[in-house]
């Protein structure tokens, strides 16, 4: 596949967001696609990205979807090499749809998915958790992705920190908040491109430890509270909280805000942290 230059002169060639999804083809039941390297965290695809590969396809695969509600991925192999998927309707209904996506590798299974997608409907009432915090000017936010050995795929993230920890940082509580968007400057406004940004941060348990540590997300959540979540800037403020750090795991949960505050997805995450031998 074909690169295009997503940084500034002086950085890596990468594979643009939008070209690599253009990339995605139909074949047999389902479709294929294949990520280039700089795509990968450590030996698999970045999660946020196989997550967006299995909404892609969903979408492509069944017409006239409402809007996404809610989705969970569960992360269970390594996905290399040229990655399949196979959406399937599970449940339609005259309101909701609920349907499921596995993405396979060379290695068999890497991710399942489930995604529930509903048509708005009216309300008897109205509240909202989220108020966005309080952040420093952009300009005055330093840069977030310097730390050595970072995997590949943050390379096509900007990020600004603007409270909490940066990673290894031995921070007093496991909590960033982080202003992020996409270099690629097309992969802005869509949901797809948003959730392959919603798992661009590290373990927020990075926050309080002095060192990094190899990694493994084991499930993601997702709700939506935006059907058409949109940033003019590109830009989105993500708040990340480690809610527990023991026996090798990690739970944590994520809020992201456009800029102009209002909340527009929450997550939740389990991650495996390994110790260093």
């Amino acid at each position: 596949m074909s690169t295009t230059d997503a940084n500034s002169p002086g950085t890596p060639t990468l594979t643009g967001f939008s070209l690599m999804m253009a990339g995605m083809q139909a074949v047999d039941d389902g479709y294929s696609i294949t990520l280039p390297d700089d795509w990968l965290q450590g030996r698999t695809a970045y999660g946020g990205l196989s997550a967006a590969v299995c909404l892609e396809a969903t979408r492509r695969a069944i017409p006239d979807l409402p809007p996404l509600r809610s989705a969970q991925f569960a992360f269970i192999g390594p996905a290399t090499g040229a990655l399949r998927l196979t959406p399937r309707v599970l449940r339609q209904g005259k309101s909701a749809v609920f349907a499921s996506a596995d993405l396979e590798g060379d290695s068999g299974l890497a991710v399942r998915s489930t995604l529930c997608f509903g048509a708005e409907r009216a309300s008897n009432g109205a509240y909202e958790k989220y108020s966005m915090p309080a952040t420093p000017p952009l300009a005055d936010c330093p840069s977030f992705y310097t730390w050595p050995e970072r995997p590949n795929f943050m390379d096509h993230f900007e990020g600004r920190l603007a409270g909490g920890g940066a990673p290894m940082s031995s921070h007093a509580l496991p909590e960033m908040l982080v202003w992020l968007r996409h270099r690629d400057a097309s992969a802005s406004d869509d949901l797809v491109r948003l959730v392959a940004l919603a798992d661009a941060l590290p373990p927020v348990a990075f926050a309080s430890l002095g060192e990094s540590a190899p990694i493994s997300t084991m499930t993601w959540a997702i709700d939506m509270f935006e059907p058409a979540p949109r940033s003019e800037t590109g830009w989105w403020l993500l708040q990340g909280i480690a809610e527990t750090i023991q026996h090798g795991y990690s739970a944590q949960t994520t809020v992201i805000w456009s800029p102009d505050g209002q909340p527009v997805l929450s997550a939740r995450q389990n991650v495996a942290i390994f110790g260093r031998r």
